[in-house]
């Protein structure tokens, strides 16, 4: 994968991981218009995990991509926005509450928080962006937190996510007779590719706007 060493290298590497995933989609919402009854009913529930799988797979791409931008620029803590250097501690406090550290390791951990404001952010942790291979909407408002935005706009589509795209998707993985009707096509290419630009275009808006520096 190329690096987004600019502005502009970002926006056209979440562009063109979007692009690819959007083509998918619609080839296939075109072959299932054209298919006859039986080939359409297998056809709808491929798209049901093609579609999950495009959204999951360009919200991780593009949170990385963004963090990994950030990172380049390898700007002080203290220049950036202080989600930057929350996410700096956030798996060694996993870590650490995992392993029921001892309170010199947790008075230790609390020093170097202290007194890191001054080191510069220049590698992402892939742990931050973590999708769990279950992105629901707990797991998305979790990584709009990492990367610092807002996550008001995906409130009212909770239910798409969660029932429609990865319940429907894990029934269908798990060998389930899931019926997915024709009806619904409509709704799960056009909300799943607006959900992609939606998260694509808030971190473009970040990057564009260098919103992630400290006011």
């Amino acid at each position: 994968m190329s690096k987004p060493y600019t502005a502009d290298d970002f926006s056209s590497l979440v562009t063109a991981d979007r692009t690819w995933r959007i083509r998918e989609i619609s080839d296939l919402k075109t072959a299932i218009r054209r298919a006859d009854q039986n080939l359409g009913k297998v056809l709808l529930r491929a798209l049901v995990t093609i579609s999950y799988a495009h959204w999951e797979g360009h919200v991780r791409n593009s949170a990385k991509l963004y963090l990994i931008h950030v990172a380049l620029r390898k700007h002080p803590y203290t220049s950036l926005n202080s989600q930057f250097l929350k996410n700096y501690f956030l798996p060694r406090l996993t870590a650490l509450s995992k392993s029921k550290g001892s309170i010199e390791s947790r008075c230790n951990l609390l020093d170097e928080i202290l007194t890191s404001s001054n080191k510069q952010f220049s590698r992402v942790n892939d742990d931050l962006i973590n999708t769990k291979s279950n992105l629901n909407s707990e797991v998305l408002r979790e990584i709009c937190l990492v990367c610092d935005i807002s996550y008001q706009e995906f409130i009212e589509h909770e239910a798409f996510i969660d029932a429609m795209l990865l319940k429907r998707r894990n029934a269908i993985a798990h060998g389930e007779d899931t019926f997915i009707a024709k009806d619904d096509l409509d709704e799960v290419t056009n909300t799943t590719i607006a959900l992609m630009r939606m998260f694509g275009d808030a971190l473009d808006n970040q990057v564009q706007l260098k919103t992630y520096m400290a006011a």
